[in-house]
This record gives structure tokens, C-alpha cells and sequence, in this order.
């Protein structure tokens, strides 16, 4: 007799069965234009914190509805909120939460969260509005104490600014040209304490405005652009992406400049190439012309060089020595010039800059022992001078050649050489261990055969592959414990510690080589921006800039106004580089002829933009736009003459647009997890619903 059962319904679990969770009664952030950096992270901080509370990864977040709140995030930004901070923002909590191990994967998805915001957010922008949103820096805060200052109370002080003015910064600051340098760290110090004031935002997302005004958390993020914080961030995937990349690539060929002319009132700010008003000396701050005169640099270091080694004269200095000194002062004031400029957590993000240091600390040797040889005539010292010097080609020949580093291919290798060659150093360690436990035993138990130098050596060829090497002598060793050991020692050192090295070597090589163009990009982007987005007003090519420092850092004693300095420094760049600015305008003339159109890759119409439809209620947050673009109202932000123009919508993207064509394995997994969501909408369905009856024979 069939028996029906009839089942209770079943409560609703608590926690969703996958990472997707509605979060219906999360409040969107209400973000004013005239809100500060601080206020915006806290804003954007706590929506993350609560719509992202579940483990995830880029991918579910990106291409499945466990990311339907941050789409309903893009779309409120996008539609509503016009504070040019937002991409700032959201890179700083990216970094927040990246850098937290909570050990549960909640952070990790976080951080993704708030990447992909972030470049969501710029492809619905113009490219103009995403140069304007990524090159924004942040002001400090007597800027934004001042943002309600008039036009024409700017226009009564004269637009005078120094080298350390901000992007987009219209407001005059009363500080010195070396305010940032001493005050603003760099290195460790600067990354800890940018991680330090990201993390009291976020701790203090509660607490007050006038709790936080006599130590303001946000102060070493000041004058940094979207961009370098990506860069500190590790925000690769950001930096990846086309749109973004696009700045990069115009900032790299010289189609978006920071400084379009040399006076003592010139500005720093992003703005858009026009050679017919622009200062042709502008363009010796152009990234592919720095790295041009770089390479051309090293070719003449590389042939003063090969010319003192080939003709070395141990007795005197000759007058190539003394222009390879020159040649030296010159190279190493320019790193520590650029360090000082991007400091350390740029200038480490380059490894040729690891060359860099290395050359000079083997030219600093060298010349120590050069002299010293000659002043207490110890020829013997002057050759071991020389010997020294001859160290500095293992590294100046790849330093010539690094220019390959910016081709995909080549740069694509160098990360992969990078990590394989950290992991080579970790096994090492091991391989150091049982060298000298097998050293030992052995030099103990044969001392009465062979010394502690010879059994070194003999060690260290059968651990280089040399086999035979510890069969022949094993039974000198010892008769007894000789062959065993030796067999032990064989086996550890050729099979398995080589094998097992190699092994994990080929790992690291394939699990880089998978986000290689990641990497390469990053790389890219981060050499890009240590070029280019220094406040320097004047920069001196090497090895100019010995006369530059010869000449006004002892006049700084004696002349207290900097715009006197500053004029001076403008005269002696036209003076001494004007070969070099006439090079470029003869290629960029040539250039032109070929591809007339060079300079309008980021143009777009000249109209100012339209003003802005009406956007959807708060209270309506699934209502989505009919166009991915959204037009920005033309007061929203300052413009000028000078400024970045807004252009007409244009289509744009799509906003699940990642930089490239998905692989055939990520589209299986986007199948995987669409049908796994369907699955999980049917079972809680069928969970939560009025009753089920079964009928069971």
C-alpha cells in the first residue's frame, strides 16, 4: 500500500548556500562632490564591509551574481556621485583589504570587490573623464580648506605655484619646493604608513570628523594620483585593463603631458599635448624620450668603459679615466635623484634600478682603490682596482639592453626570471643545510687523507654533477662509512635535490607565466609613472645635471627666493639641452608626416559635455541606465584652458569588459557557475516553499 508523506516546510537557512547573498536593505553610500578623501573611503568602506561577507573569487565576483551588489554599486556611482576621489578610494581599500589575512578569504574578496569597481567605474567614464579620474591627486588639506576660493581670488595671486604643486591644483600653497621631500617618507616607512592611515579610516568608520582633525589618517596618501596608489596597491588587474592602460600608453608617448611650459608660474596638471601652444622643452619629461636618452647614455658609459679597461694605465689617470668619473657622478646623482623623486616603493618596482646600484656601488670601489693605489703607489692595489672595474660588465651589458624589457615578449620572461629566481633562493637554504652536514661528516672522517679544502672542493663537484668524483675516492674516505655516505650523498644531491628543484622551479615559471602580461603590464606602468609624474618642474638629463648641481645648490645659501632659483634652473635647461629638444622636434615632425593623426588618440569631440540625465531614486537601486555611459554635468568639476575638456557620451564598453577575450577554461567556469547558481536558486526554492508532497511505493 503506497504511503504519501507529506512534508513540513522547511525554515529559510541563515546563510546562503554560495557566495551569493542579497543584501536588499543595504543603504547605498550618498557620496557628495564636495566630499573629502576620508569621507569617501569611510563611505565606500562600510558598503564593501557589508555586501561582501562571504569568501569569493575575482571570477565569481566579476562574471556571476555574487557581484550583483557591487553592479548596483557601479551603477549609483556612475549615476550619482561626482567626487573626483571615488577611484582613489577604492584602490586604498583595495590595498586595506589585500594586505589582511583574516585566513578565511573574506578580505581577499574584498579587495577584489573593490577592483573591480574601481575599473568598472572608469569604463563608463569618456576617456577624458578616466584621465581626469585616475590622474587626480589627492590635496591636502589647506587645499581643501580653500577648494571655495573664487577664480578671480586665484586670479589676483598671480597662479604662482612650485615644483611640488598637485595635478588639477589650482590653489596657491606657501611651502618650499622641498616641502615633500623631507616631510613625506619613503620606502617601508611610506608603505606602512599608508596601510596605517587606510586602516584607522576603516577602524573608525563610526567615529567623528572632530575626533580625526589633529591627526588626519589621510595625510600621507596626499598628492598621490589613482595610478600610484594602484602601483603601491598591487593592483594589478586594475592596471591591466585597456582603459587604464590606455593613460599609461598616452602618458608613455607623450600625449598627456603634466607640464606644458617652463616659467616660474607653471603648473603641474594632466592635460592633452598641443604642439602649437606648448613649450617644445616640455618634452624632455616625455617617458619614451627619457628612456631613448637613457639607452644612449649607457652606450657612451659602456664605451668610456671598454676604452679605460682596454687602454688601462696603471701610473696616471688619463683624461678617459677622468670623463668616466664624470660619467659616474653624474649617473649616480640621477638615481638618487629619481629615488628621491618616487622613492623607494617605485624605485624598487623596476629591477633595473637593482642594476643601477650595483654599478655604482662596483664605481665607488673602484675608484677608492684606484686612488688609494696611486697616492701610496701600491701598483699591486691599482690592478685589483682594475679587476674590480671589469665586474661592472656583468651588469652595464644588460643595462644597455634593457629597452627590451618594454617589448611584451621580453618583458613577459623578466617577471617570470624574477619570482623563479626568489623561489631558487628559499631552496637554497636547504641545499646549504646538507652541504655542510655532509662537508663535515666527510672532512672528519677522512682528515687523515684529504684536507678541509680539497674535501671541499671534491664535495662541491660531486654536488655540480660529478659523480664519479665519490665513487673513485669513497673508499679512501673511509672503508667502511666511506661508501655508504657517499651513495647517501649522490642520490640526495643528484636525484633528488636537482630533481626536486627543477620541479619547482617549472612550477614558478607556470604559475607566473599565467599572469605574466599582469606583470609585464605592472612593470610598464610603474616605470611609466616614475617618469613621468615627478614635481620637479626642471629635470637635467646626466650628465647635465652635475652642472645644474654644481651651480644652484650652493647659491640656495645665499638666494632665499625660490622663484629666482627657478628661473635660473629654466635658463641653464634651454641652454645646455637644447640639442637634445631639437632632436625630438625633428622625430615628432617626422612623425607627424607619417601619422598626422598622432596626437588625437584621446581627443574625442571637442564639445563640452551634455548635462546629466536624471538619475534613478535611492531607494531604487536595481533601476538601471539604458547606455553604459552616463553623461557628467559640466560644473561638477573646474575647467579651464588648460584642463581636461568633457566630451559627448560615447558608447563605451561593456562593464564586464576585462581587457581581453576570456580563455575556453574561463568560459567553462563561467558555465560551472551559472549552473551552480541556478542550482542553488532551485534548492532554495524548494527549501522555503509552502510544502512538498512525495509519494513514495
Amino acid at each position: 500500500m503506497p504511503i504519501r508523506v507529506k512534508s513540513r516546510p522547511l525554515a529559510t537557512p541563515d546563510r546562503a548556500l554560495s557566495p551569493i547573498h542579497n543584501h536588499t536593505d543595504t543603504r547605498l553610500p550618498d557620496i557628495a562632490h564636495k566630499d573629502t578623501f576620508r569621507d569617501v573611503v569611510k563611505k565606500l568602506s562600510i558598503y564593501i564591509a557589508e555586501v561582501v561577507c562571504m569568501p569569493s573569487t575575482f571570477e565569481q565576483l566579476r562574471t556571476t551574481s555574487a557581484g550583483d551588489d557591487l553592479r548596483i554599486l557601479v551603477e549609483h556611482l556612475s549615476d550619482r556621485v561626482t567626487n573626483p576621489a571615488i577611484v582613489n578610494a577604492l584602490l586604498a581599500l583595495r590595498w586595506h583589504y589585500g594586505a589582511i589575512n583574516d585566513g578565511r578569504g573574506v578580505s581577499d574578496a574584498r579587495a577584489n570587490a573593490c577592483e573591480i569597481v574601481a575599473w568598472r567605474f572608469l569604463t563608463r567614464l569618456s576617456e577624458r573623464e578616466v584621465v581626469e579620474f585616475c590622474l587626480y591627486e589627492i590635496p591636502d588639506s589647506y587645499q581643501e580648506d580653500n577648494l571655495s576660493l573664487s577664480d578671480e581670488e586665484l586670479a589676483a595671486d598671480g597662479g604662482e605655484s612650485n615644483e611640488r604643486t598637485a595635478l588639477l591644483a589650482n590653489i596657491p600653497r606657501p611651502i618650499s619646493p622641498d616641502r615633500c621631500s623631507g616631510h613625506n617618507p619613503t620606502g617601508s616607512s611610506r608603505r606602512s604608513q599608508l596601510f596605517k592611515s587606510v586602516s584607522k579610516l576603516t577602524m573608525s568608520r563610526h567615529t567623528s570628523d572632530a575626533e580625526e582633525l589633529d591627526n588626519d589618517p589621510t595625510a600621507p596618501f596626499t598628492h598621490l594620483n589613482a595610478l600610484e596608489i594602484a602601483a603601491i596597491a598591487d593592483a594589478k588587474r586594475f592596471l591591466s585593463q585597456h582603459v587604464v592602460q590606455q593613460i599609461i600608453t598616452g602618458i608613455w608617448n607623450g600625449e598627456i603631458i603634466f607640464w606644458d611650459r617652463l616659467s616660474v608660474h607653471s603648473v603641474k596638471k594632466p592635460r592633452f599635448y598641443n604642439p602649437n601652444t606648448a613649450d617644445p622643452f616640455s618634452r624632455l619629461r616625455v617617458p619614451k624620450y627619457l628612456k631613448a636618452y637613457e639607452v644612449a647614455f649607457f652606450i657612451g658609459f659602456l664605451m668610456l668603459y671598454y676604452s679605460v679597461l682596454v687602454g688601462q694605465n696603471r701610473y696616471t689617470i688619463t683624461p678617459l679615466e677622468i670623463l668616466l668619473y664624470i660619467w659616474f657622478a653624474a649617473f649616480f646623482y640621477d638615481e638618487v635623484s629619481e629615488y628621491i623623486d618616487a622613492g623607494s616603493v617605485f624605485y624598487a618596482a623596476d629591477v633595473w634600478n637593482l642594476f643601477d646600484m650595483i654599478m655604482i656601488a662596483i664605481g665607488i670601489v673602484f675608484a677608492v682603490l684606484r686612488f688609494v693605489g696611486l697616492y701610496k703607489g701600491d701598483y699591486t692595489l691599482v690592478d685589483i682596482a682594475f679587476d674590480v672595474l671589469s665586474l661592472e660588465a656583468l651588469f652595464m651589458v644588460p643595462r644597455v639592453c634593457s629597452v627590451l624589457s618594454l617589448s611584451p615578449y621580453w618583458g613577459t620572461l623578466i617577471p617570470c626570471l624574477k619570482e623563479m629566481g626568489k623561489d631558487f633562493l628559499k631552496f637554497m637554504v636547504l641545499v646549504v643545510i646538507v652541504y655542510f652536514g655532509f662537508l663535515t661528516t666527510f672532512s672528519l672522517v677522512g682528515r687523515e687523507v684529504y684536507a678541509f679544502p680539497h674535501m671541499a672542493m671534491i664535495v662541491t663537484k660531486i654536488f655540480f654533477g660529478s659523480s664519479y668524483v665519490g665513487f673513485d675516492i669513497m673508499e679512501d674516505i673511509d672503508p667502511i662509512f666511506g661508501p655508504p655516505l657517499m651513495l647517501i650523498f649522490v642520490t640526495l644531491s643528484s636525484i633528488l635535490l636537482m630533481g626536486s628543484l627543477t620541479g619547482m622551479l617549472s612550477n614558478s615559471f607556470s604559475r607566473v607565466i599565467t599572469h605574466a602580461r599582469e606583470e609585464y603590464l605592472y612593470v610598464y606602468s610603474v616605470y611609466v609613472l616614475e617618469a613621468s609624474t615627478s614635481n620637479r618642474l626642471t629635470h637635467f638629463y646626466p650628465p647635465f645635471n652635475l652642472i645644474a648641481l654644481g651651480i644652484f645648490r650652493p647659491l640656495r645659501l645665499f638666494l632665499p627666493s625660490t622663484s629666482k632659483l627657478r628661473q635660473g634652473r629654466i635658463l641653464l635647461l634651454r641652454a645646455t639641452h637644447a640639442p637634445i629638444v631639437g632632436v625630438i622636434q625633428v622625430y615628432e615632425w617626422l612623425t607627424k608626416k607619417v601619422n598626422p593623426d598622432g596626437y588625437d588618440n584621446f581627443r574625442g569631440p571637442q564639445q563640452s559635455s551634455m548635462k546629466r540625465t536624471p538619475a534613478p531614486p535611492l531607494d531604487r537601486p536595481d533601476s538601471r541606465p539604458q547606455s553604459g555611459y552616463r553623461p557628467r554635468s559640466s560644473v561638477s568639476r573646474p575647467t579651464g584652458a588648460e584642463t581636461i575638456s568633457k566630451p559627448k557620451p560615447r558608447q563605451q564598453p561593456p562593464e564586464d569588459y576585462a581587457g581581453e577575450a576570456p580563455s575556453d577554461v574561463e568560459v567553462q567556469i563561467s558555465e560551472l557557475s551559472a549552473k551552480i547558481d541556478r542550482l542553488t536558486a532551485l534548492v532554495v526554492a524548494l527549501q522555503s516553499g509552502a510544502g512538498i508532497e512525495t509519494i513514495r511505493t
